[in-house]
């Protein structure tokens, strides 16, 4: 059996392009391995449609079963590699191969996590955190600090700005990786920099805050955000001579399509935001644009068939 198309991920991303490839009536599959970012926020209070909040494992359970109401299949296994086909594609996942006519990638990004004792249990109730953008508003006035080993930690440290006075850089990486331009903005800003070793910083999980053990007093925080960067999960569509940016995200186009034909893209390995939102929007475009795109296939090899036009 051909698949009209497999969904590799199953986060915000892949289960929005479910929802909407089975209520297009479309024959396809989806790989997970359970390792969505989505399931580590306990809480977001910035995904439109809940006014009190939704935690992330709640969100994803919510997205499959609607996903399932129109006959989503999620198989867990991992996709291991992809190939060229005339057909389109074969995928090998869990010991087996198919073919699908297309196939979307929202298999997102890996953080770079602090090498701290307790980081995940830190991340899960709140003390670390990785997206200002998504709960910098429930930072306000709080003490924060910002784990960085480059510019992106005094970039995330000014863009807090707008929620607390009280933020301190924890640079741990070497002196030049932070530019002399972004030290004089921190300065101007305000924001404390502290150079020391990521592994001087003790979490706290009971007390629910952090102590920094650098030079000078003990300083102590009421939240983390790392600022350490992320790996995005491109290889299968490296391996099929997809295009990437210096940051080693996607190129796509209008439609979510990469720089190979019938492989699509959608999520935090296409942009930088990093937003559940953004996800959703983007697989929405990209199951639209594979529905379209089979639409259109059907038509042509309709009409290449033979005895078409069929004669009355």
């Amino acid at each position: 059996m051909i698949l009209d198309a497999i969904v590799i991920g199953a986060g915000p991303a892949g289960l929005t392009a479910a929802i909407y490839l089975g209520r297009f009536r479309r024959n396809f599959m989806v790989f997970d391995v359970g390792d969505s970012r989505a399931s580590w926020i306990p809480t977001s209070h910035n995904h439109p449609g809940f006014p009190d909040g939704v935690g992330g494992l709640e969100l994803l359970a919510r997205m499959k079963a609607q996903a399932e109401r129109y006959g989503c299949a999620v198989r867990k296994a991992a996709v291991e590699d992809i190939f060229s086909d005339n057909d389109g594609f074969r995928v090998l996942a869990g010991g087996e191969t198919l073919v699908a006519r297309t196939v979307l990638l929202a298999t997102g990004v890996a953080d770079n996590e602090p090498p701290l004792p307790g980081v995940q249990a830190a991340i899960r109730n709140g003390l670390v955190r990785i997206c200002p953008i998504c709960d910098g508003y429930e930072a306000i006035d709080q003490k924060l600090a910002v784990i960085g080993a480059s510019d992106l930690g005094a970039r995330e440290a000014l863009f807090l700005k707008t929620y607390s006075d009280q933020i301190t850089l924890i640079h741990g990486g070497e002196a030049a990786a932070l530019s002399a331009a972004n030290r004089r903005a921190l300065a101007e800003a305000g924001i404390d920099v502290i150079e020391t070793a990521i592994q001087r910083v003790v979490l706290d999980n009971e007390r629910i805050g952090a102590l920094c053990l650098g030079p000078g007093e003990p300083r102590d925080f009421d939240l983390i955000y790392s600022a350490l960067g992320v790996e995005p999960r491109v290889d299968l569509a490296v391996r099929l001579g997809a295009r990437f940016d210096d940051g080693g995200r996607l190129y796509v186009d209008d439609h979510q399509q990469t720089s190979v034909p019938g492989l699509y893209a959608a999520g935090d390995l296409v942009r930088g935001l990093n937003q559940i939102s953004t996800a959703q929007g983007e697989a929405a475009i990209a199951a639209t644009a594979i529905h379209n795109h089979l639409r259109t296939l059907a038509a042509v090899q309709e009409k290449t068939r033979p005895g078409f036009p069929r004669r009355v």
